[in-house]
């Protein structure tokens, strides 16, 4: 069935999906992706009674995928600091607000920890990634979506 998210709880990791005036509930589980659903995301499922199973995102496959974040946002803040992994953060490429080990895609965390290890030579990551995003090779977020 395709359904867009009606709802969704990071902190119970739960949510609804609504599909031809029916609700099916959800949880992390029966998602298939490794960056968490947001509210109206498009997504195809299975449904079983009123569970929605085996998740995925469908948005692409309606219309082209719209550009949400900005590419030069993203390389302001890998210049400035990018020895945190805000850039990745804002791409949401990992959640600063869920430090659960849980599988989603924590490459902020693993800056931010390199950079604390080497004692700020981790920070050579940011100025890396900050010149890859000027220069166009880092181009989507984490859903896959084109940057402005």
């Amino acid at each position: 069935m395709i359904g867009h998210i009606e709802s969704y709880d990071p902190e119970t990791q739960s949510g609804v999906i609504k599909s031809e005036e029916q609700f099916f509930a959800f949880d992390l589980q029966g998602w298939q992706l490794n960056v968490p659903p947001d509210q109206g995301d498009d997504v195809y499922f299975d449904a079983n009674d009123t569970t929605a199973m085996n998740i995925k995102l469908v948005g692409a496959y309606l219309e082209p995928p719209k550009a949400v974040k900005y590419k030069y946002v993203a390389a302001t803040l890998a210049l400035l600091l990018g020895f945190t992994g805000a850039h990745r953060f804002y791409l949401g490429f990992s959640l600063p607000f869920e430090w659960k080990w849980n599988r989603f895609y924590t490459l902020g965390f693993a800056q931010l920890a390199l950079t604390a290890l080497t004692v700020g030579y981790g920070a050579l990551w940011g100025f890396i990634d900050a010149v890859l995003l000027f220069a166009g090779h880092i181009n989507k977020d984490a859903k896959g979506r084109p940057l402005k």
